[in-house]
């Protein structure tokens, strides 16, 4: 896979930029089908950034319902990547 592919996006919520600024920690939607060292290398190689840590987790799609048609949306995988203490990324 092409780091592109691996790293979707970034997820700018309220928690995240809170964890920005605590923690040093980013979260990012990513493939999922990506581990945990493709997803550190793709992230030191777009943002020029040293990785201490990453962890992941799956998430479920949630329950809709159109009329009387019933599904669920997309599952997805999201990824918290912990940079070393002199890294910052500029999106958050």
């Amino acid at each position: 896979m092409d780091k592109y592919q691996i790293v979707i996006r970034p997820l700018v919520t309220e928690q995240g930029t809170h964890q920005a600024q605590t923690l040093n920690a980013y979260p990012f939607q990513v493939h999922p089908k990506a581990n945990k060292i493709e997803i550190k290398q793709a992230i030191e190689k777009i943002y020029n950034v040293k990785v201490r840590e990453v962890r992941t987790a799956n998430r479920k799609g949630k329950p809709r319902r159109r009329g009387y048609v019933r599904s669920t949306t997309a599952g997805w995988k999201k990824a918290v990547v912990v940079l070393h203490e002199q890294y910052h990324i500029d999106l958050f």
